[in-house]
């Protein structure tokens, strides 16, 4: 992967472990989700669009054994036909860190992705549907 997807993906990690610190999950399951955090985008390196990235690598991880592959499979999603906490603090946390590795809330996110790709782009509508969909879910 790139230097900045690497930086993005290690700060998902991160800021998914202050969040499940904030849940006051256990020791293994505040692991679990810098895991997860840490191998959410592995799908881009075997893509050059980086459509379906969470799908390819989801894929991948469950191919190799990886108990958490259905959170990368589905991460990203607006209405998944799989649901569980790991996913919920992991759309947290990736709708909240900017492809340079900073956390930028969910405005600053929505700004990050609306540079890269456009304000009518599909990629900046599904992410402001999730976006919204997590601030209802969170009462925000």
């Amino acid at each position: 992967m790139n230097n900045d997807r690497v930086k993005h993906s290690i700060s998902v990690a991160r800021k998914m472990v202050k969040i499940a610190q904030s849940k006051h999950l256990s020791t293994d399951e505040i692991n679990n989700c810098f895991l997860i955090g840490y191998v959410h985008d592995i799908g881009y390196e075997f893509i050059k669009d980086g459509m379906k990235h969470n799908i390819i690598g989801g894929e991948i991880l469950k191919n190799s054994g990886f108990k958490f592959w259905q959170e990368v499979y589905y991460h990203g999603e607006i209405n998944p036909t799989y649901t569980s906490l790991y996913l919920d603090i992991l759309n947290q946390a990736d709708m909240q860190i900017d492809k340079d590795g900073n956390d930028v809330g969910y405005v600053g996110r929505l700004k990050d992705i609306e540079e890269r790709y456009g304000k009518d782009s599909d990629v900046y509508k599904n992410c402001q549907k999730l976006i919204n969909k997590l601030k209802d879910s969170m009462n925000i």
